[in-house]
């Protein structure tokens, strides 16, 4: 096939084809964008709407004028002080959980098979400091005698008192014996 058209009019027909091609684009790109924008109009509007709103709602609490607490608000703030500073001086007193648990360690590896300890009682005073009071039963004398050393051999503890009067009788004796920890 032969072809009959000259160079310049393929040149032209060229350009004219990119010039139209160009042409298309931007068309198609200007009215994307006008579609986008009409979409995203009631949006705008309606977020611009409640911008105004929230900035109307604003000024408004801040013009407005704080009230000054009755006399039953401030009776109460009184009251709540009180019980936090009671609740505070509690917990001052509180046994720390884990030197509890140390001592009652220390008791019951001391403890043998042929004593059972009933309750302990773990007392922390201020003024007097800490006590505990152990209660249970006791084969015989010499068991609990033994227990009662185990005890002072422990360097957990300051003092051990244990009444004479337990070892009255002479098997299952039920004891009581007190404890100060170091």
């Amino acid at each position: 096939m032969i072809n009959l058209i000259p160079n310049e009019e393929k040149k032209k027909m060229s350009k004219d084809f990119y010039f139209r091609l160009i042409t298309v684009f931007f068309a198609m790109l200007g009215i994307s964008l006008l579609v986008a924008s009409i979409a995203i109009l009631p949006s705008y509007f309606l977020s611009s709407a409640e911008e105004n709103a929230i900035n109307t709602k604003l000024e408004l609490q801040n013009n407005e004028t704080i009230p000054l607490p009755d006399q039953n608000t401030l009776m109460a703030i009184k009251d709540l002080k009180n019980k936090l500073s009671q609740i505070e001086n509690i917990q001052k007193t509180l046994v720390n959980v884990n030197d509890f648990k140390q001592v009652i360690n220390e008791i019951i590896f001391k403890k043998t098979s042929n004593i059972k300890i009933t309750a302990i009682f773990y007392k922390k005073d201020p003024q007097a400091g800490e006590e505990i009071k152990i209660s249970g039963l006791a084969s015989s004398r010499e068991v609990l005698l033994s227990f009662r050393r185990a005890l002072e051999d422990d360097i957990a503890f300051s003092k051990i008192d244990l009444p004479i009067s337990n070892f009255v009788k002479g098997s299952n004796i039920k004891f009581s014996l007190s404890l100060i920890p170091s």
